[in-house]
């Protein structure tokens, strides 16, 4: 079993999440909640992917990389891993 690894994005609207993933245009997930929205684009990543297997369509391989930038009094920081201090 092959195991790929997918940048989601998150986005708190003024009523409701929004998710995608910029790997696999057109997988997007909506929903009230952040645990809602999660859960919905987990589903609809594996949804996307069967769907273009049964369309006999190459699955794009993740190429998106995630970063968080952080603004500190002293200008911009940034990190590139999800724990950062």
């Amino acid at each position: 079993m092959n195991t790929s690894r997918y940048a989601v994005v998150v986005e708190k609207g003024t009523s409701s999440f929004g998710a995608y993933v910029p790997d696999l245009p057109g997988c997007v997930a909506v929903a009230d909640t952040k645990d809602e929205v999660e859960k919905l684009i987990a589903e609809a990543i594996t949804f996307h992917i069967e769907g273009l297997i049964l369309s006999g369509i190459r699955i794009p391989e993740p190429s998106s990389e995630v970063g968080v930038h952080r603004t500190r009094s002293r200008g911009v920081t940034c990190c590139w891993r999800q724990s950062c201090s």
